[in-house]
């Protein structure tokens, strides 16, 4: 099982058992059972939620993308090059020439600009994204340009690293909207501001990806049509069907009697089940999640780092991974997801009780102490990784109280540093390392700082570390950045507030006729253009 699972970290993995007899579903329809009640919104401006990531990013162009299967090259999407002025300030992207939208309407330069100016104003979840960059509604009509019809323009306020940049301009709320028919669409709000046709976008698309949104019926289906102006190669199938499947055993059934062709939520149970019964494939890929535990400094016993480190060396990681977190998360100690620039596969740590036993000693607590996890109760699996942490706690004689509540409660005490230890999961907002600086930064340690990220909820914060990622965040050299990251990780691991454990795992099954179905490591990387069945 360690095997399968290393392979399945690093990309898909196919396995096609036994052929069977299914039946059919379109040909040139793909329909997949998946737990998509997450969706409130289609409108990239507004959406912040995996599902629809998935959705629109098969609908809207970026300029540029991450290449799933290689996730150190950046494809070039709407824009064909572009260039970085010699005082890091300035980047300008030469468009694709012939490029139309669903509408039929040309893609422009000014639709760029429109779009990251909605982007900006609408002041939405994901709105960040761009005001990172000092781009402001004060400012976006000096700093977001089009210099003719093929010719973007976008000035940022510092000399960031381009790699930072051009990766963060990879997130699919960066997707391209056809000016032309929004200004059509918008509306005056409550408050008499311009909606930038929001309210329109919410349930319709404007894009110029390969396909367009043809339905949507929230918590039930939704579905995209292969679009017919799109400047790259015509989608192989006509539509995409994601149909809302919330119970696993579901999911299986459909997936075996030939209703879906894909069931995207089975267990590692379940997966067994489909394995047994045979003709099926199967795929993996792993995604941009990370579950870790939080030590909270401001504890008495935690505020020691041998006590941290002697935590991190009573987790059973390997066990979990082989037993109750099967096929669905693997092992990672680092703050940064297996993919992401950076990242390298430094595990420092294995259960070793003696080994924190020692460190508890050199500590002053030979004879252990008592101590709280967070953890939600509606997800078993955390509780399943809580149980196993007190099993193995109590062989160093730490004496693990688990506190079980609903997730909100979970969250607010972290947010408050009320607890002792929490578990939790934390996702990317972009493919980028500095996404990922919460767990290292924190500039303000005091109880009312302007910002709260995951290092001051667990009330640690290192001048070093806070000017090791600044300097990185200026890096132009991407050799030098990557290598800079790596070499924090490994400074990072003895010392921190955190025990990293697991990143999350997606697992597929698939009917046998599905050709071409990868599962991206970001959600707008599953890319359907060339699915076939």
């Amino acid at each position: 099982m360690k095997k399968l699972l290393a392979a399945m970290a690093l990309g898909a993995s196919f396995a096609l058992a036994t052929p069977a007899v299914h039946a059919a579903t379109p040909k040139d329809t793909l329909i997949e059972a998946w737990r998509i009640d997450d969706m409130i919104t289609l409108d990239p401006a507004e959406m912040y939620e995996l599902s629809t990531y998935e959705v629109t990013g098969n609908v809207y162009d970026t300029l540029v993308a991450v290449n799933g299967r290689k996730t150190s090259e950046i494809l070039h999407k709407a824009a064909l090059s572009w260039t970085v002025s010699d005082d890091g300030k300035t980047y300008t992207f030469k468009l694709r020439p012939n490029q139309k939208f669903q509408s039929g309407n040309p893609v422009t330069a000014a639709d760029v600009v429109y779009s990251y100016q909605r982007l900006t104003a609408l002041n939405k979840s994901p709105a960040f994204l761009i005001q990172d960059l000092g781009i402001t509604t004060d400012n976006m009509n000096t700093t977001l340009k089009a210099v003719d019809d093929l010719t973007f323009q976008m000035t940022v306020d510092q000399a960031y690293a381009p790699s930072f940049v051009i990766n963060k301009l990879c997130a699919t709320n960066f997707g391209i909207v056809d000016s032309v028919l929004l200004k059509s669409k918008e509306a005056k709000q409550a408050d008499g501001s311009n909606d930038w046709g929001n309210g329109w976008l919410k349930t319709n698309s404007a894009g110029s990806g390969p396909f367009a949104i043809a339905q949507w019926k929230p918590s039930e289906v939704v579905t995209i049509q292969a679009n017919p102006n799109y400047w790259g190669p015509k989608p192989k199938l006509k539509r995409i069907v994601w149909r809302h499947i919330a119970e696993e055993a579901s999911q299986r059934l459909l997936l075996e009697s030939g209703d879906v062709d894909i069931a995207r939520n089975l267990s590692a149970d379940q997966l067994d089940g489909v394995r047994k019964k045979g003709g099926f494939k199967f795929t993996a890929t792993a995604q941009n999640n990370n579950l870790y535990a939080g030590l909270n400094t401001k504890n008495q016993y935690l505020a020691n780092p041998k006590v941290r480190e002697a935590i991190r060396y009573l987790i059973d990681y390997d066990g979990l991974a082989k037993t109750a977190l099967r096929e669905g998360w693997i092992v990672n100690e680092t703050f940064l997801p297996n993919g992401v620039l950076g990242f390298i596969d430094s595990r420092p740590y294995k259960l070793d009780i003696a080994k924190a036993k020692a460190l508890l000693a050199e500590a002053g607590h030979p004879d252990g102490f008592p101590l709280t996890v967070n953890v939600a109760s509606t997800q078993q699996q955390w509780m399943d990784v809580a149980q196993s942490m007190q099993e193995t706690f109590a062989k160093a004689g730490i004496k693990l109280q688990i506190l079980a509540s609903d997730q909100k409660t979970v969250i607010t005490n972290y947010r408050a540093r009320k607890h002792d230890m929490a578990l939790l999961t934390w996702g990317i907002d972009y493919f980028d390392p500095n996404t990922n600086m919460a767990f290292v930064v924190n500039t303000d340690n005091s109880d009312t700082p302007k910002s709260k990220p995951l290092a001051w909820r667990n009330g640690w914060m290192n001048e070093d570390f806070n000017k090791q990622a600044a300097a990185l965040l200026m890096e132009t050299d991407a050799g030098k950045r990557k290598a800079g990251y790596q070499a924090m990780i490994k400074a990072w691991q003895p010392i921190s507030p955190f025990a990293m454990m697991f990143q999350q795992n997606m697992v597929a099954a698939l009917s046998p006729k599905v050709k071409n179905f990868f599962i991206g490591p970001n959600p707008e990387m599953t890319q359907y253009d060339t699915v076939y069945k």
